[in-house]
C-alpha cells in the first residue's frame, strides 16, 4: 500500500534520534538475578502475568483464508485457533464437549467448513457452534446450542491474534495495534515459521531485544555493520514498549513522515508485554512469541512477514537469505544461545545481581512493568 503513514509516536521517535535526544539514563542499576533462577518468581509470573493476561498468539497472516483452524500447544494449554466462515478469528479450547477428546490432532493447519472429533465423530463448525453429533436419538432433551466449543477472549487487530486465558481489558492490546496498522501487517504475507526450544528464562530472551548494547559484540560477524553508531530512542504503550535505532545524522532534515525513508533508516522494536517481540526491518517483519513452559525453558515461534508472496524464485530466494540472517542465525545461533549461557552462569550462584549500565535502562524497565503488573 502507498498511503500507509507512521503513526505520531512512531514520528516522535524518529524526531528525537534526529534531535539528539535519544535515551540514555544516567546511573547504574542492577536486576536480582532470582527473576530468572528462583522457581517461586516463576510461579508468580505464570499465575499472575501467563494465565491472566492477553498476549499475542499467532500473525493473522498464519489464517489468511476463511474455514481455517491451527491447533496451538506451544502455551502449555490445547489452544484451537480458527477464523470461519465469516472471516472472523477465534480460540477455543481445542477439547470436544461430548468426552474430552482432543478435537484436532497435530500441530497442521487444518482447512474446511467442519472439524470432526475423531472418538465419536461429534462435528463442529470453526465458529464453535457444535452441527451434528451420531445417534442424536440416545441424547433425550440435548440442546446442542450450548455445547459448542469452549471460547477464550480474543481480539484480532494490527494482524495479530491476542487472546487470553480469562476474562481480559483489550485496551492496551487495541492501543499498541495502531502502530502495526500503520506498517499494514495484517495485509503481509507468512513467508517462514519456526519454533525454537530454548534453554533459558524467558526474561532472558526478551533482554535482547530491550537494549542495542549487546549489538556490536554478540552480532559481529552478522548484523553488527547495519547498527554501527546507531542511538536509541523509546518510549511506553501501557505495559508495552517501542523502540527506534537510527543514525541522527542520517535522518536530520527529512521527511520523516514518510515511512519508506523511515524505515530504511531506523529499525523499529516493540516489547508487546508480556512476552512478544516484533522487529521491523527495512523490508520485512519478523515477530517472535515468546511462551515460557519453566523456569529455564522456553518455547519462541518465530514469524517472517513479508509485504506480499514471492513472485518469482528471484524473490524467493531474497527473503530465504533474510530469514536464514535472522532466524538462523542471529536469533538462534546468537540471541538465544547467548541467553542460555546467561542461564547457565545465572544458575550457578555467582551473581546476585545483574549490572545494567546506561544502554541497558530498558531491561530494568522490563523488569518494573513486570513487577506492576503482578502488583
Amino acid at each position: 500500500m502507498t498511503d500507509l503513514r507512521p503513526t505520531e509516536g512512531q514520528i516522535a521517535l524518529a524526531r528525537r534520534i534526529a534531535e539528539g535526544g535519544a535515551d540514555a539514563s544516567g546511573q547504574i542499576t542492577h536486576v536480582p538475578a532470582s527473576a530468572y533462577v528462583d522457581p517461586l518468581h516463576w510461579a508468580r509470573e505464570k499465575a499472575c502475568l501467563f494465565d491472566r493476561l492477553p498476549q499475542v498468539l499467532v500473525p493473522s497472516a498464519l489464517l489468511p483464508d476463511r474455514n481455517m483452524a491451527l491447533p496451538h500447544d506451544a502455551t502449555g494449554r490445547p489452544l484451537l485457533v480458527t477464523r470461519d466462515g465469516e472471516g472472523r478469528a477465534h480460540v477455543f479450547l481445542n477439547v470436544c464437549r461430548h468426552r474430552g477428546t482432543r478435537l484436532v490432532e497435530g500441530s497442521a493447519i487444518q482447512c474446511g467448513a467442519r472439524m470432526v472429533c475423531p472418538y465419536h465423530a461429534w462435528t463442529y463448525a470453526t465458529d464453535g457452534r457444535l452441527l451434528a453429533l451420531p445417534r442424536p436419538e440416545t441424547f433425550p432433551g440435548f440442546d446442542k446450542a450450548a455445547h459448542g466449543l469452549v471460547e477464550l477472549p480474543s481480539m484480532e487487530s494490527g494482524g495479530m491474534i491476542w487472546f487470553a486465558p480469562v476474562a481480559a481489558d483489550f485496551a492496551n492490546a487495541a492501543a499498541i495495534s495502531a502502530d502495526f496498522g500503520a506498517i499494514d501487517l495484517g495485509g503481509h504475507h507468512l513467508f517462514a515459521r519456526r519454533t525454537h526450544d530454548v534453554a533459558a528464562n524467558w526474561k532472558l530472551i526478551m533482554d535482547a531485544f530491550l537494549e542495542s548494547y549487546h549489538v556490536l559484540r554478540l552480532h559481529s560477524g552478522s548484523i553488527a555493520p547495519y547498527f554501527k553508531d546507531g542511538v536509541t530512542a523509546g518510549d511506553r504503550i501501557g505495559p508495552h514498549q517501542r523502540s527506534l535505532v537510527g543514525r541522527a545524522a542520517e535522518m536530520e532534515g527529512l521527511d520523516l513522515s514518510d515511512w519508506p525513508t523511515l524505515r530504511r533508516l531506523g529499525t523499529f522494536a516493540y516489547q508487546l508485554f508480556p512476552a512478544t517481540v516484533v522487529v521491523v526491518s527495512p523490508d520485512y517483519v519478523n515477530l517472535m512469541t515468546i511462551m515460557p513452559r519453566g523456569v529455564d525453558r522456553t518455547l519462541v515461534e518465530d514469524f517472517m512477514l513479508i509485504p506480499q508472496a514471492p513472485a518469482d524464485d528471484k524473490a524467493r530466494d531474497h527473503w530465504q537469505r533474510s530469514w536464514e540472517l535472522l532466524d538462523g542465525r542471529v536469533f538462534g545461533s546468537e540471541d538465544f544461545r547467548a541467553a542460555e549461557l546467561g542461564q547457565q552462569g545465572l544458575s550457578s550462584g555467582a551473581v546476585v545481581d545483574l549490572t545494567l549500565g546506561t544502554l541497558e535502562s530498558g531491561i530494568r524497565r522490563f523488569h518494573e512493568i513486570c513487577a506492576e503488573m503482578m502488583g
